[in-house]
């Protein structure tokens, strides 16, 4: 007798993938601690010297710069750390190495889809980043002295945001990353979009000082909700109707992003197939 398909079934496997996975990253990074602080101190670098300057600049301007005290720069920017390092998934520029070495070829014979593993095994590096992002944070705080008060709404809404900003970039950089199927020379496109990102995600520059064309275009983009919104949610005293509105728009660019990566990668694949052929 033939056994009947069971959706249930299909999920629990989904969820034993993703928590081995997982737990796989978080027993490998664990295993160069050393590599990965190294990696995160160096990304304080941008962080620290966008704080010192605008810090300074407030400082010269009567100890405020659009409301923006230095210790609220030194908040924003220490919660920055972390929500960039959330921010790290994989880069489109691997996938020219996964096509050239055969990795992409081995991952289509697994059972899910490519882009499950990528979820999975960054996303337990994630926890990993948490972990050893906490000390650098109290370092920081000490050395930076920012003016933070959190009640509980922000604190939950900022850790569903630093993942749901992880989806979205997670899933906008795997489209960009699958234009590989069609070219090689795409490295141009990819410094349009990480540009546009830097200047409208709020991660160069708090959205709240920019000029209020470029705070309108941002809302219509995903970049904010990957960075501005994450950090704003935690420092930014928003409403709770501004806080459950962020969330909204997350949810909406990481299903737009999921739609956009099923049809990129169908049309994609056939033509990898093609060329494989």
């Amino acid at each position: 007798m033939a056994l009947a398909y069971r959706p249930e079934s299909r999920t629990r496997g989904m969820i034993d993938f993703y928590l081995t996975v997982m737990r796989t990253a978080v027993q490998e990074q664990f295993q160069y601690r050393a590599a990965n602080y190294a990696y995160m101190v160096g990304m304080v670098a941008e962080p620290i010297i966008y704080l010192v300057v605008w810090s300074s600049v407030a400082r010269a301007q009567g100890g405020e710069v659009q409301g923006f005290t230095p210790g609220q720069f030194a908040a924003y920017y220490i919660v920055w750390t972390l929500v960039r390092n959330m921010n790290i998934v994989f880069t489109p520029n691997g996938w020219e190495w996964r096509i050239r070495e055969g990795r992409l070829s081995g991952m289509l014979l697994r059972p899910v889809h490519p882009i499950h593993y990528d979820l999975a095994y960054f996303a337990g590096w994630k926890l990993v980043v948490i972990v050893m992002w906490l000390p650098i944070a109290a370092i920081l705080s000490v050395a930076f002295r920012p003016t933070l008060t959190v009640t509980p709404l922000e604190a939950v809404v900022f850790v569903v945001a630093i993942w749901g900003a992880y989806l979205i970039r997670s899933m906008f950089l795997w489209v960009l990353g699958m234009i590989t199927f069609w070219t090689t020379r795409v490295t141009a496109l990819y410094e349009l979009y990480f540009t546009a990102e830097l200047l409208l995600s709020g991660r160069l520059v708090p959205l709240a000082l920019m000029p209020a064309w470029t705070r309108t275009l941002a809302g219509f983009l995903p970049f904010k909700w990957t960075f501005g919104f994450p950090i704003e949610a935690l420092v930014g005293e928003l409403s709770p109707k501004e806080l459950v509105f962020g969330l909204a728009m997350q949810a909406f660019w990481i299903i737009f992003g999921t739609i956009l990566v099923a049809l990129v990668w169908r049309v994609g694949i056939k033509r990898y197939s093609a060329v494989g052929n």
